[in-house]
């Protein structure tokens, strides 16, 4: 083939080390490369749990009829170990007794490795067949818990290449785990992907703050040997005059939660606009209360994440004009809507980061750590991508008219706020509360 379709998640393999599973070739093209750098961090994390343990262990048990119980009485340490410790990051490495669990587990995992490997050895003298099919899936799923215990056993947190750690999934609902994630994958990215071959990066938010250095630096692109290029080809859309992008800086700047005035502006703008509202959220509550408002005091259709699969829902909305969909992150991504259906988009908050939020903690430590300015580096920049992601829901086409609101006065009062504005699409900008409700209103007669 002179030409291979693949997708990011290929592409994070190849930067793992594993550059055999595509081509030899000349030319990378990478479409939506804004989200490669997350693409590739989130698939070099690795977690470890007792559940993780216990299902590896029950595969060398069942496949390859090895003796497991020490395998499984070093998961049970691990789980004793991980509930003595709160959420949230392991800035110095594990402590001395999740440290200790874990070289007893990776100790237990070598030794029915061996095992296994023993069994595959039995079964391939004796023919294979069947039998030998299940040693080799206990061969693999034993191998993997071995390499990610060597991980976590390694002294890459201290060497600052990985952030480690502990979580609960599912607000808590879930046994805790350990994860490990690298903190930095633009030099992996530049060297595996770049490196001697010509690249083309594109998306329709690679310009950050009105320019591509924040998104080349995440690339790895300032890395590599030959020089870069940031083009912007122009859109085919007039975004000053197709659509409103309403800041109402009389709101407080937003606390925990979301505001009961911010929730009234929220209200406001969708009685004007008698639906068609796409609301983005920073978080489920704050999705879920806007729901609880809409509904009780409109007699408009509001669909709200979680009530159903997601790709049902933006089918539902997209089906009735005058319907709300609103949700989380999910949404600021990927949902296009065309028309009349999505002629108000509201932002409740500037999506930053979460303050306690492990990498980027440590990729802007390692950003101050050698100069930067880590705010501005991770959190801004992760914010600029959101809002520029999100509010490009709007127009989707030449015909589309529209507001997005971004109900935080962050945004024109802060100082980091011109290099978020500059980031999205280039909306005709106003304060002016009247002006824009007329605008919805209008609209909305159409």
């Amino acid at each position: 083939a002179d030409v291979v379709v693949t997708n990011h998640a290929m592409l994070g393999v190849v930067v793992a080390g594993n550059p055999g599973v595509l081509p030899e070739h000349d030319l990378l093209v990478v479409d939506e490369a804004h989200a490669l750098a997350d693409r590739v961090r989130s698939q070099g994390a690795a977690s470890l749990s007792a559940s993780a343990v216990a299902r590896a262990a029950a595969t060398a048990r069942k496949r390859a009829s090895v003796v497991v119980s020490d395998l499984e009485a070093a998961g049970q340490g691990l789980q004793a170990a991980l509930a003595a410790l709160p959420d949230g990051r392991l800035s110095a490495g594990p402590p001395p007794a999740l440290g200790e669990a874990l070289s007893a587990l990776e100790g237990a995992a070598r030794a029915v490795l061996t095992s296994v490997r023993e069994a595959a050895r039995t079964k391939g003298a004796q023919g294979g067949g069947a039998d030998a099919g299940g040693v080799a899936l206990a061969r693999t799923a034993v191998s993997d818990l071995v390499d990610v215990v060597e991980r976590m056993t390694s002294d890459s947190v201290a060497q600052h290449r990985d952030v480690a750690w502990v979580e609960r999934p599912r607000m808590g609902t879930e046994p805790p785990r350990l994860t490990l994630a690298p903190i930095d994958v633009a030099g992996p990215v530049a060297d595996a992907l770049f490196d001697e071959r010509v690249a083309v990066l594109t998306s329709a938010t690679l310009a950050l703050g009105g320019g591509f250095e924040p998104m080349a630096r995440d690339l790895g692109l300032t890395l590599a040997q030959a020089p870069w290029e940031g083009v912007d080809v122009g859109t085919p859309f007039d975004y000053a005059r197709q659509g409103i992008l309403y800041t109402p800086v009389h709101l407080a700047r937003p606390g925990r939660g979301i505001s009961e005035a911010a929730l009234d502006e929220v209200l406001a703008l969708t009685e004007a606009s008698r639906g068609g509202m796409l609301g983005l959220f920073s978080s489920r509550r704050a999705a879920e209360e806007a729901a609880r408002v809409l509904r009780g005091a409109t007699d408009l259709t509001v669909y709200a994440q979680g009530e159903d699969q997601l790709p049902a829902l933006v089918k539902a909305f997209a089906a009735d004009e005058d319907s709300c969909l609103v949700g989380t992150l999910s949404l600021w991504q990927g949902v296009d809507v065309p028309g009349r259906t999505c002629r108000l988009v509201i932002i409740d908050r500037i999506p930053f980061p979460r303050p306690d939020d492990p990498v980027s903690q440590a990729r802007s430590e390692a950003v101050a750590a050698a100069g930067g300015n880590g705010f501005m580096s991770v959190a801004a920049t992760h914010a600029a991508l959101l809002l520029a992601q999100g509010a490009g829901r709007l127009i989707r086409r030449a015909e589309d008219r529209g507001v997005v609101a971004v109900l935080d006065p962050r945004l024109r009062t802060a100082r980091y706020g011109t290099f978020l504005a500059r980031s999205m699409p280039p909306l005709w900008p106003t304060r002016d509360r009247d002006v824009v409700l007329g605008a919805l209103g209008r609209l909305a007669a159409m």
